[in-house]
């Protein structure tokens, strides 16, 4: 019987060097201004500008403080940057606890993905002409898989809000469609008009929408969460401490004008819920 002779040939692969241009990224920068915080947890203060061509800003500065502090991080408020203009995706994307990133400016998709700790907040420049609370000023799958963190936005969000979200604060005026999908952890606070299909898949976590135009009920995906008045003191103090912080931080209006009427405006909230999470919390204190 033939049987052919067949060779095995080892495959060879070639190999090149690649250049991400990481050399030219902002947070070389970012990581020399903040050497004495990394070295030995001294406070630093420094401003920076930003552009759209700059992504990912804070992940490199936020791996040195990973490297030597692990997931504990820094004390909050360690590194405090105040950055003005257009920032690029995934501005301040898995930022580590203790710092602060201060945008006066807006930012593009992914903001925050991976927040594992670290203070965002974002407002427009103090001489904008436009109206923050009414008009958009982050893209789309803000907080996108979070573990920890606070963030405060004075502006309306795209779409896929707090997208998995499982563990971190934030305060935002309004958003796009699908807010907190799939969300499991965490305290989010939209403090005017959300989009449709909120809360499908949310399994943890809970929300805070302020329904002035009672038409929440019609928006949200109830297949998974329940929607109630705010009435436990406890829900009522987090609310408003969270709202208290989102008007030092970022001077909203809306916060303000909400803190200045608590008793009429607390009514108009409705706490999304979702049930399986919320029967597990009563089996505990039960």
């Amino acid at each position: 019987m033939f049987r052919p002779n067949i060779q095995k040939r080892t495959p060879v692969y070639h190999c090149e060097d690649q250049d991400h241009g990481l050399s030219k990224a902002l947070d070389i920068q970012l990581i020399k201004k903040s050497k004495i915080a990394i070295d030995s947890g001294s406070p630093v203060r420094f401003s920076s500008t930003v552009r759209n061509s700059n992504r990912a800003v804070g992940t490199m500065l936020s791996h040195e403080i990973a490297k030597k502090y692990g997931g504990r991080g820094l004390p909050d408020n360690t590194i405090k940057i105040k950055l003005s203009g257009s920032v690029g995706q995934s501005f301040a994307a898995f930022l580590s606890r203790g710092i602060t990133m201060n945008l006066e400016g807006d930012a593009n998709d992914y903001l925050g993905k991976g927040l594992s700790g670290g203070i965002v907040v974002i407002k427009p420049p103090e001489k904008t002409t436009f109206v923050p609370e009414t008009n958009v000023l982050v893209g789309n799958v803000v907080l996108y898989g979070a573990v920890s963190g606070k963030m405060f936005i004075r502006g309306v969000a795209g779409e896929r809000f707090a997208v998995r979200n499982s563990g971190a604060d934030a305060v935002v005026e309004g958003i796009g469609d699908h807010g907190c999908e799939y969300m499991t952890g965490g305290n989010v606070v939209i403090l005017g008009p959300t989009g449709r299909n909120f809360g499908a898949g949310m399994s943890g976590g809970e929300a805070f929408v302020f329904d002035e135009s009672g038409n929440f009920s019609d928006l949200c995906n109830t297949e998974m969460v329940g929607l109630e008045k705010i009435s436990d003191e406890a829900d009522k103090h987090k609310l408003k401490n969270m709202l208290k912080d989102h008007l030092t931080l970022s001077g909203s209006s809306n916060a303000r004008r909400i803190l200045e009427d608590w008793q009429a405006a607390l009514p108009k909230f409705i706490k999304v819920m979702p049930r399986d999470y919320k029967r597990v919390l009563e089996g505990r204190h039960g």
